[in-house]
């Protein structure tokens, strides 16, 4: 059953505490000398102090306002809740972005009622940028956001993190096969790329290897924004993995069947 305005609206509002105390917690180390753990892999995966200062004063007040609710967070993992109801938090998207000075990060915070993420929120508080989306629309700092039309690949402008993240020759030979006829193509942006889609500056984005984390409060974005987000075969993206975002719906129905041929 979907969430009434009412409590779309008390969420978002405690959604936006949450970011407000993560912002407390990161600005502090941005741009300073802080020490980097690296959380191993495939690929170089780097967390700070900043992240999990912020992810624990997010939890400490979930904690104290909805105790019955579930949270899901890169650094803490997994606590249930009584409730159907789960926070997930990335107290840093971008982290690589992060320790190298630059701005294109963010804090993501959704949250899920059991079947998909219905409430999300990107916070950028060195730029003072704020993306908020739900089923009732997307906005940053109160600006309604929609998203382009672009019926063509070959007009297209895709965006995706890095080119490392494709973890096997398939998949990496299928985003070359979609890249190749996109007319512009640019990489980083990690979540920022996804808000630039919901604000209508990109067109396409395709990845892959991500987390669950990394996409949930990216999805009422981009959809209250008028675009589509899900999985290479056209799934739900809540669960992360090989991710096709876009902002024109007719865009992804022809992505999607490539990527499905490519695959």
């Amino acid at each position: 059953m979907s969430m009434t305005a009412d409590e779309i609206a008390e969420y978002l509002a405690f959604a936006e505490q949450l970011a407000d105390a993560a912002a407390s917690a990161i600005k502090p180390f941005f741009r300073a000398q802080l020490d980097v753990e690296d959380k191993g892999g495939r690929l170089f995966d780097p967390v700070t102090l900043a992240d999990k200062a912020a992810e624990r004063v997010m939890r400490e007040q979930i904690l104290a306002r909805y105790p019955e609710h579930g949270v899901l967070g890169e650094e803490e993992g997994t606590t249930l809740g009584k409730s159907r109801l789960t926070w997930v938090l990335d107290p840093i998207d971008g982290t690589r972005a992060f320790i190298t000075g630059l701005p294109l990060w963010g804090t993501l915070i959704a949250l899920n009622d059991g079947y998909r993420p219905v409430v999300g929120v990107m916070n950028q508080p060195f730029t003072g940028e704020r993306y908020l989306g739900s089923h009732l629309g997307s906005w940053c700092n109160g600006a309604q956001l929609k998203t382009r039309n672009c019926h063509s690949l070959a007009s297209a402008t895709l965006m995706c993190t890095t080119p490392d993240m494709f973890d096997t020759p398939e998949k990496s030979a299928a985003f070359k096969s979609i890249s190749s006829k996109a007319q512009l193509v640019r990489f980083g942006g990690d979540c920022y790329a996804y808000c630039m889609l919901a604000s209508g500056f990109v067109d396409v984005i395709v990845e892959a290897s991500l987390q669950s984390y990394d996409v949930q409060a990216l999805i009422p974005i981009i959809e209250g924004a008028g675009g589509i987000i899900t999985t290479w075969d056209g799934s739900s993206a809540q669960d992360g993995g090989s991710i096709v975002a876009c902002g024109d719906p007719s865009l992804h129905a022809e992505i999607v069947d490539l990527l499905k041929h490519a695959n």
